[in-house]
């Protein structure tokens, strides 16, 4: 019997075309994976190749730096989270605080989106590159299209606030892991939080 030949690696050739998306999507989740486990400064591009059992050239082709690579992850993972400024303006102005934190706390209660967020806010914690990435994409995608729902003055600054509320409570209960907050119910801490994500949003 005739060995099946050997997967070629690299920049991908033209006959190789029809498995460019399936090699980029391979590529991405195995950088999402090693980000997870490794954190921004410990993930290399060669082990991200490795994990995703194709040459690193082929991940600088398709993704250039580990920086660019790292922004691609976090547009997936916090792809979820773009549907905020929705979940604002979705009912009245009076329960935009709860809408809010509901939404919120059920991303990060989902054990599907989790991990991703793990690893972006760890990396964004210890990474300055990282934590660069991440406030980019955060406040052009998320922060900007919360406040422009808003018709209240200072709005951006208002939409900021809310999500540090928000974020330290996450950092609290799921990264740092103090007890209660850890294990208190979520409905309990939405219920807790949402008038104070309200204030921010919309008190004079």
């Amino acid at each position: 019997m005739t060995a099946a030949a050997p997967r070629r690696r690299g920049r991908p050739s033209r006959t190789d075309s029809a498995d460019a998306p399936a090699a980029r999507d391979r590529i991405l989740a195995a950088a999402r994976e090693e980000f997870a486990n490794r954190g921004f400064e410990k993930t290399s591009m060669r082990g991200i190749a490795k994990a995703a059992d194709v040459d690193s050239a082929l991940v600088h082709h398709y993704f250039g730096t580990k920086e660019q690579i790292f922004e691609a992850s976090i547009e997936v993972a916090i792809g979820p989270l773009l549907s905020a400024p929705g979940a604002v303006a979705e009912g009245p102005l009076d329960g935009t605080g709860e809408r809010l934190a509901r939404f919120f706390f059920g991303v990060w209660e989902n054990p599907a989106t989790r991990k991703a967020l793990l690893a972006i806010v760890r990396s964004a914690v210890n990474n300055e590159v990282a934590a660069g990435v991440f406030r980019r994409l955060v406040s052009a995608q998320l922060l900007r299209r919360v406040a422009a729902q808003l018709d209240v003055p200072d709005a951006e600054l208002r939409a900021e606030l809310a999500a540090a509320q928000l974020v330290g409570v996450a950092m609290l209960r799921y990264v740092i892991k103090v007890e209660p907050l850890a294990s208190a119910d979520p409905e309990q801490i939405i219920n807790r939080v949402s008038p104070v994500i309200q204030s921010h949003l919309t008190a004079p």
